[in-house]
């Protein structure tokens, strides 16, 4: 009996082992990469091009020198302008995700279920099919190439998914919360906006995370529907460190991090709510 009881925690104790190292080799698979790029970003491009795995004998910082010293790359403008039309997007996708999902979810009408399978459609329309005509459309309207030119896709092709987790979210909500609200003497409105909204702030957290990242990594619309280089985003500038036969690989990976310092500052900063806001999000008691 005893013998069975060693064998079984043995059996569990090699199991517990082998999942833990293969769940830290996975973690280093996902880490390794932005250490490279960390490293290799301090190399010259000759010293790259002769050992690209090989930690860099002589590091320096030259790279990110050049890159935010030259006006010629524009990085500087380009991350005021992703943060610009990003802060901007994740505003209007969270405002009206919150007020449409709501309204479908509560109010009873004639078009409720067409109108939800119509934003629900958003979601299986392919980007890259609409990018001609929409091209079409805002340059035969005059709004492209303009500062918030992007805002107005960004948010269109961000609402699906936002209102299909809002309307799910407010669907677990107690009827009887809103009905005591009014008896209370409360308004469709303040209900609205002063009581379901608190508790909703786990979905609306979600949905600014996903968002954050979609529009900050977006490029098929921005690489069409923008020309001035003053008004570039993130993307579009890590363009400039590609060539036509050859690539300064250390300077490319010295911008990326920088471009990519905002959203990991951001996600430090915010780790605990964000992790709190996708579990709630994903699973409603």
């Amino acid at each position: 009996m005893k013998r069975n009881k060693t064998m079984h925690s043995l059996g569990r104790g090699l199991l517990s082992f082998f999942m833990n190292a293969a769940l830290i080799l996975f973690s280093l698979t996902c880490i390794f990469p932005i250490i490279w790029m960390g490293y290799s970003s301090l190399k010259e491009k000759r010293a790259f091009n002769a050992d690209i795995i090989g930690l860099p004998k002589k590091p320096s910082l030259v790279n990110y020198s050049r890159i935010l010293s030259n006006p010629d790359y524009h990085l500087s403008e380009s991350m005021l302008n992703s943060v610009r039309t990003t802060a901007l997007s994740i505003v209007f996708i969270i405002v009206f995700s919150f007020v449409v999902g709501y309204i479908l979810a509560r109010v009873s009408f004639r078009l409720n279920r067409v109108l939800y399978a119509m934003f629900l459609l958003g979601m299986l329309i392919p980007v890259h099919s609409l990018l001609v005509p929409i091209y079409v459309v805002f340059r035969n309207c005059g709004i492209s190439n303009q500062w918030f030119t992007l805002i107005f896709p960004y948010v269109s092709f961000g609402l699906p998914m936002g209102i299909f987790l809002m309307e799910g979210y407010v669907k677990g909500i107690p009827v009887s919360l809103e009905e005591a609200a009014a008896i209370d003497g409360s308004s469709f409105s303040y209900t609205m906006w002063y009581i379901i909204m608190p508790i909703c702030k786990p979905i609306l957290v979600t949905i600014g995370i996903i968002q954050v990242f979609a529009c900050w990594n977006e490029f098929s619309f921005a690489l069409v529907l923008i020309k001035d280089v003053t008004l570039q985003t993130v993307p579009l500038a890590l363009t400039q460190f590609r060539g036509q036969f050859a690539s300064d690989y250390p300077k490319q990976m010295a911008a990326m991090l920088i471009t990519m310092s905002p959203i990991v500052i951001l996600y430090f900063a915010f780790s605990k709510q964000i992790i709190k806001g996708m579990i709630t999000g994903a699973v409603k008691e």
